[in-house]
């Protein structure tokens, strides 16, 4: 297949801006309307940090504004000493001023306000597919292996022509495209496979080969690979309730697939080499908008996801990390010392700020500027 054009630099850069603004938006959102339910009032509104380029105040004094660096934004609710909702010294505040706090809402109000974020990331993923579902269809291809590739690992595993694919790893298989889901992410460990063979049930124990493989950009991945091809696809456009439940079923394999990979990371089974960041998602926010408006919502969907999931975890400065302080507090039924709480902010704005520095260094490894340095300078 010949490899697509690739997008420009200024395309690349508009299509970065808008996916990252709008899935900020939508995760700040979150926040924001949870506040409002709960009486919190909204200091500020800000997508992207840094000095304020543009923004306007409503009448109910929040500022909305866009922030020079494009790379994330914040509501600060009254009483926060910052956009990580640290509090404030709010001794001289009055009672009237206190009502409206976040620090001052019961545990339980201030924990649903930080969970909106990312469940409104989840929500905004489960809309996109459900509209998909309904309008282009949703593609199902039978979980039965049409094909056994001479030589594969499949072959030597023991699969036949006609098997219907049941679970692997005990995980139920309900179509083909699980399947690929569950061998792709794999690194060549052994997958136990649970198979329909006639009336009987028969268990293979096959060893996926890794693959290194070129998409249509040109972009190299590794993969794990049967060897195994599926029949033709059945394509169902869902009513909107049927395509709903098929949604929040995707979204949450997409999250076990992308907390598995977080895994495999961390326990050296994948290369650290496969994170990407910021420069990363740009790229491919690009290559997407080459391919259609179509393949960009599905893209924001997929990422919505993703900036849902790593807010969920209990790392200080996101989300939940917040929640995990106040799952600490309900325990002692007294919040942690403010230095405590202040360490461990520190502590997590340097992890995350390191994280940052690492992917971003992967992101120019990846596109080639350090190759591109050591040519000029070499």
């Amino acid at each position: 297949m010949d490899n697509l054009p690739q997008p420009t630099l200024l395309l690349t850069l508009a299509t970065f801006a808008v996916v990252i603004g709008v899935l900020v938006f939508i995760h700040e959102f979150g926040h924001y309307i949870a506040g409002r339910l709960f009486g919190v009032k909204a200091d500020a509104f800000s997508i992207g940090f840094g000095r304020e380029i543009t923004g306007w105040t409503d009448r109910r004094g929040t500022r909305w504004k866009v922030g020079l660096l494009p790379l994330g934004g914040y509501v600060k609710f009254a009483g926060d000493m910052n956009a990580a909702s640290q509090a404030d010294d709010v001794t001289d505040a009055t009672p009237a001023e206190r009502s409206v706090m976040f620090q001052s809402k019961p545990l339980w109000q201030r924990a649903i306000i930080i969970l909106a974020g990312p469940l409104t990331n989840f929500v905004f993923a489960i809309a996109v597919f459900a509209a998909f579902f309904t309008t282009y269809g949703h593609s199902r291809t039978p979980a039965v292996v049409a094909r056994v590739v001479a030589g594969s690992a499949a072959e030597r595993a023991g699969f036949v022509v006609g098997d219907r694919i049941v679970a692997l790893d005990g995980t139920p298989v309900e179509r083909f495209e699980d399947v690929i889901r569950v061998v792709t992410m794999n690194t060549g460990s052994p997958i136990d496979a649970e198979i329909a063979r006639g009336l009987s049930r028969v268990h293979l124990v096959v060893n996926p080969a890794l693959t290194d493989e070129v998409d249509r950009f040109g972009n190299h991945y590794k993969q794990g690979k049967l060897g195994i091809g599926s029949g033709g696809r059945v394509v169902v456009r869902h009513a909107l309730l049927p395509a709903i439940g098929y949604a929040v079923k995707e979204v949450w394999l997409l999250t076990g697939t992308m907390a598995d990979g977080i895994v495999e990371v961390v326990s050296g089974r994948r290369p650290v080499s496969e994170l990407g960041g910021p420069i990363k998602i740009a790229q491919i926010s690009g290559q997407q908008a080459v391919l259609g408006l179509p393949n960009v919502i599905q893209f924001m969907a997929l990422i919505s996801i993703n900036l849902g999931f790593i807010n969920l975890l209990p790392v200080p400065m996101l989300d939940g990390g917040h929640l995990f302080l106040y799952a600490i507090e309900a325990i002692r039924r007294r919040p942690l010392a403010p230095k405590v709480q202040e360490m461990a902010f520190m502590s997590g704005f340097a992890a995350l700020l390191s994280l940052m520095v690492f992917l971003t260094w992967n992101d120019l490894i990846a596109v080639g500027v350090w190759q591109h340095l050591t040519g000029l300078f070499g």
